[in-house]
């Protein structure tokens, strides 16, 4: 009796096995997805085109994989080389990108104008300092003193002080522009907290532009 079961046992796993290979599949090709018995367990396509086009795809996806692995790396090699101030540019940059999304929807802060490209790039845009960098270097990444302004008012001779100065009361309160005018507090940054701020604002331009799509 006990050998009869045996049998009986093995049969039904032969039988789920020629089950199971004659169940149809989809092609795991998307612009196929024709349906197919697969002829071992591993076989994802249909046939030797759509296998040509797998194989294709996941060579090229290493590819992807191996290019990334190797900016990495180069991109770590080089920053052994970077001095502060090449970091300082990093953020600032970082910085400016989030400073002219951020205001993608305001006039420049200076003369209340738009200029006829929208770009938010650079090309008409600037993310202009009220307190300078080269008089408030402690206040170049301060969020109270950096707006979008037109280039042709972050030159000199493009706007006066007072205009400046109007456009940002407009814009944060008369009271929030005396307490930057009086902060004279010293900002040193360490070679790690100006990677961290460059990381931190990439990041926030990423949230805005997804939350602005």
């Amino acid at each position: 009796m006990n050998g009869f079961n045996r049998l009986e046992r093995v049969e039904g796993r032969e039988v789920n096995k020629i089950v199971a290979r004659e169940k149809k599949h989809k092609c795991a090709v998307r612009t196929c997805r024709a349906e197919f018995v697969r002829p071992a367990p591993f076989v994802t396509w249909c046939s030797p085109e759509c296998g040509a086009v797998l194989a294709m795809a996941k060579l090229a996806k290493q590819k992807q994989a191996q290019a990334a692995a190797e900016r990495k790396d180069r991109q770590q090699k080089l920053a052994k080389f970077k001095r502060k101030a090449d970091h300082v540019a990093d953020c600032q940059t970082a910085f400016n990108a989030w400073v002219r999304f951020r205001d993608r929807n305001e006039p420049c802060i200076c003369c209340g104008r738009w200029p006829s490209s929208q770009s938010l790039t650079g090309g008409e845009w600037d993310a202009g300092h009220y307190l300078s960098r080269g008089s408030h270097p402690h206040l170049r990444f301060d969020v109270r003193n950096v707006f979008k302004q037109m280039k042709g008012c972050n030159r000199p001779g493009g706007t006066t002080a007072a205009s400046f100065r109007a456009g940002v009361v407009a814009r944060i309160g008369l009271a929030a522009v005396e307490a930057l005018e009086a902060d004279h507090e010293p900002r040193h940054y360490t070679v790690d907290q100006l990677i961290a701020m460059t990381a931190h604002y990439k990041q926030e331009l990423k949230k805005l532009k997804a939350a602005a799509a």
